[in-house]
């Protein structure tokens, strides 16, 4: 029983301590990626499963903006193939975002917070300043699905009309990600971020500004 008893503990203490260092490191890497800060309130992972789940991530406005936020996703999950994990490409079964709010809020005329963290997302994989230092691993998505999108935009105040339109997104789907690009972190940021840029677009034509 006592084998037991210390068996547990310490697969209990490995699982704590590698959730809060696989969260820190998700937040950190996120957080340099996008230009603005990132936070996860919980997180869940199995390595044997090969699968990690997060719950309330946050990803905060850039300077200038009122709102604190930009998006927040209630609950997202990765299957991951653990095989991959010591190869040069990891391979991504699948991506799940689901129950995600963002907020957009318009700057100037052709100007808004999901505009700015985009443009400055970085354009490729860069070079390591250091060359000792290994080269980001590429990646591969066989299945990325955004779900449950609600979008609140905050546009210049206008004498007679609301300054905020709420508009939901059809789900958004994409496949076979890294087959014919090169793939990194910033590139997926990037595709996700884009495709939510264009939903909105599609949603908001006829209610919103254009540019």
């Amino acid at each position: 029983m006592w084998i037991i008893r210390n068996i547990r503990f310490w697969v209990l203490a490995i699982h704590l301590l590698g959730n809060i260092a696989l969260k820190a490191g998700i937040e950190t890497a996120a957080s340099k990626t996008l230009n603005v800060g990132v936070s996860i309130d919980d997180m869940d992972f199995s390595i044997l499963g090969g699968s990690v789940g997060f719950q309330n991530l946050v990803i905060d406005n850039p300077p200038g903006y009122q709102h604190d936020k930009l998006l927040e996703v209630g609950n997202a999950r990765i299957a991951v193939s653990i095989g991959s994990l010591l190869k040069d490409t990891v391979n991504i079964k699948e991506i799940m975002l689901d129950d995600v709010n963002v907020v957009i809020e318009q700057k100037g005329i052709t100007s808004n917070n999901l505009q700015d963290i985009i443009k400055a997302l970085p354009k490729g994989e860069a070079e390591p300043e250091d060359t000792t230092e290994k080269p980001a691993k590429k990646l591969h998505i066989d299945n990325l699905e955004i779900t449950n999108v609600t979008v609140k935009a905050k546009l210049l105040p206008v004498p007679g009309k609301t300054d905020t339109v709420t508009l939901k997104l059809n789900p958004i789907r994409m496949t076979d990600l890294g087959s014919n690009e090169k793939m990194d972190v910033a590139k997926l940021s990037s595709k996700i971020l884009l495709a939510i840029a264009a939903g909105v677009a599609e949603q908001g034509a006829g209610k919103l500004p254009k540019g």
